[in-house]
C-alpha cells in the first residue's frame, strides 16, 4: 500500500476550495468568530444581540450560523464596535517572500 499524497494548504481554505473571493471569505468568517465569541461570551440571546447591532433578528441567525454574504467587512467590524470592542488595523510590510495578506486577530 503506497501512501496518500499530501498537499500542503494555502492557509486559507477558501482557496484551497478554489471558492471565489478567498481572502475577503477568510476576514469575514474569522471577524464572525469574533462576534460569536462575544455574544457567547456574554450570554446573549439572538434578538438582544440583534437590538446592540441594529440589526432584524434573521440577520443575526444568519451570522450566528456563517452565513456571511449579506455582510461586508466593514459591517461586520461595525457590529464588533457595536459589542463594545475596539477594531485595529494596522499596515505594515508583508514577511519575507510571503504574499501579502489580510489577518483577524483577537485579543482577549
Amino acid at each position: 500500500m503506497t501512501d496518500p499524497a499530501i498537499t500542503r494548504g494555502t492557509g486559507n481554505v477558501f482557496a484551497d476550495l478554489g471558492l471565489p473571493d478567498p481572502g475577503e471569505r477568510q476576514t469575514k468568517t474569522r471577524l464572525a468568530l469574533v462576534i460569536n465569541h462575544i455574544i457567547k461570551d456574554r450570554s446573549l440571546k439572538q434578538a438582544e444581540a440583534a437590538l446592540l447591532l441594529g440589526v432584524p433578528q434573521p440577520k443575526v441567525s444568519a451570522l450566528v450560523n456563517y452565513r456571511l454574504d449579506g455582510f461586508s467587512v466593514e459591517k461586520l467590524m461595525d457590529f464588533i464596535v457595536a459589542l463594545g470592542r475596539d477594531v485595529e488595523i494596522v499596515v505594515r510590510p508583508r514577511r519575507g517572500d510571503a504574499e501579502a495578506r489580510v489577518s483577524v486577530l483577537e485579543a482577549v
